[in-house]
């Protein structure tokens, strides 16, 4: 049955035969390199004393797929504890460049012996991956109460170009609604604006919402945001134009701790400012290339607002819009 490919009618048989046959079964799938399959069968007929380094490396796969989607807290409740396991997803955590998670793991769990490879790899990282230093921002501006909050709508207004993008907390939970949106990025040239939208909704949601309408539909500024959904996304962007990619490893981190550790608000703030900087370079590259510069600008920028005015876009409602009140 399994040269044929029937792997569903193969495991009934194996169940009825009895376990020798489920672990010929299981053998069959690691032959076949079905690790997904194997690692189901071993869970579902408790055959882990069995195969044990198979169980160990069906997890190690599922860790790492889970790793590669930032997942790290459910990658981490996925070990149940297992210290074999925990140490793997150390080594992720580091080949990923995501410290923090190195450092938080190790101290929880009372892992040892990565001490002297993290402080290695941490001047590796510098280099890897773009920083928001790099940029020359002067500040990363945490808005969470009412003055913040109007000082900092009177400057995004008086700004002609910001870069917006927003965070929200990862839900593992199959068919569940995603959770709302607990911050917004906005960066001028210069700075970047955090906006606590937990709190401030709480507080003061009618000067929140009259804030943002002033800021989102004034058509004096011009909004850059990113489709994360792109090939690449923002990291191969960047990477593209500026030369250097963003270090994602943080985008499923909880956005609703408080308050956010210094590696987030650097996270959240970069993901803002790199939208002005790109669109900066690519704008000044335009108008040098060779073209007048009237007829390039009216080109780039009749295609933004193209895009806005897209009526058959505005009708649609994408799937999996974020919803910012609470």
């Amino acid at each position: 049955m399994m040269q044929n490919k029937q792997s569903r009618a193969a495991e009934k048989w194996a169940t009825f035969m009895g376990k020798s046959m489920l672990c010929a079964l299981v053998r069959e799938y690691v032959d076949q390199n079905m690790l997904k399959q194997a690692y189901k069968t071993i869970k579902k007929n408790n055959l882990k004393q069995e195969f044990p380094d198979v169980y160990h490396k069906c997890k190690e796969s599922l860790l790492k797929n889970l790793a590669e989607k930032a997942l790290w807290d459910l990658a981490e409740a996925k070990t149940h504890g297992d210290k074999q396991l925990l140490e793997y997803l150390v080594s992720l955590a580091m080949e990923a460049g995501y410290l923090e998670k190195v450092d938080e793991l190790c101290e929880r769990y009372s892992l040892e012996g990565f001490l002297n490879v993290k402080e290695s790899e941490a001047s590796v990282l510098e280099s890897k991956y773009l920083r928001l230093d790099e940029l020359a921002f002067e500040n990363i501006i945490w808005v969470d109460e009412v003055d913040g909050l109007c000082a900092a709508t009177s400057h995004i207004e008086e700004c002609k170009v910001v870069g917006l993008d927003c965070e929200w907390k990862p839900n593992y939970v199959k068919g569940s609604k995603p959770n709302k949106v607990s911050i917004i990025q906005i960066a001028s040239d210069k700075m970047v604006f955090i906006f606590d939208l937990i709190k401030l909704f709480e507080d003061v949601p009618k000067i929140l919402d009259n804030c943002l309408t002033r800021i989102l539909q004034s058509p004096r500024i011009l909004k850059l945001g990113y489709n994360f959904q792109s090939r690449g996304g923002l990291s191969g962007l960047a990477e593209k134009i500026l030369g250097t990619g963003l270090n994602k490893t943080r985008r499923n981190s909880d956005w609703e701790l408080r308050p956010l550790s210094q590696n987030q608000l650097e996270y959240a703030a970069l993901d803002a400012a790199v939208l002005v900087h790109i669109f900066q370079r690519v704008h000044n590259h335009s108008q040098t290339a060779g073209l007048p510069e009237g007829n390039d600008k009216i080109e780039w920028k009749s295609h933004i607002v193209s895009h806005m005015d897209n009526p058959n876009k505005a009708k649609k409602e994408p799937k999996n819009k974020k919803r910012i009140g609470r």
